[in-house]
């Protein structure tokens, strides 16, 4: 099955870094989603972030908990991201994210819930295609 809808972020928190030298920059940050569309709710997410000196070349992995309804089912799960960019690839091709389900982390009528997430950004919020089986 595929979910499809939107989300706006709130509340980004970045903590002070806990490395930064010669222009390499490690540090954390909250925030929280709410997302509309086939999957309604909130989510926290914690986020681990490298930035370089070249703005378009920087990582970030996160843990994200999603509470919410999606198919009728009332629930929650975690999704990891992995996501890079890479300027000297080009504009898509030096692009990546991952977003998946934690197995395992579903919970309530979303429990035994698998897969994986995509996400867009553009110039009207941030969109999602969430491909699942529960």
């Amino acid at each position: 099955m595929t979910a499809r809808g939107s989300f706006e972020t709130a509340n980004w928190t970045p903590s002070p870094p806990y490395d930064d030298r010669d222009g390499v920059t490690l540090t954390t940050v909250t925030l929280t989603k709410t997302f509309s569309g086939d999957l309604t709710g909130t989510s926290l997410v914690t986020m681990l972030m490298a930035t370089t000196p070249v703005e378009a070349c920087r990582s970030y992995v996160a843990l994200e908990r999603v509470e919410g309804t999606l198919d009728g089912r009332a629930g929650s799960f975690v999704v990891q991201h992995d996501a890079a960019s890479d300027e000297a690839a080009g504009d898509e091709a030096g692009q990546s994210l991952r977003v998946r389900v934690v197995a395992g982390s579903g919970t309530g009528g979303l429990r035994g819930i698998r897969g994986e997430m995509t996400i867009a950004a553009g110039p009207g919020g941030h969109s999602y295609a969430f491909d699942y089986t529960l």
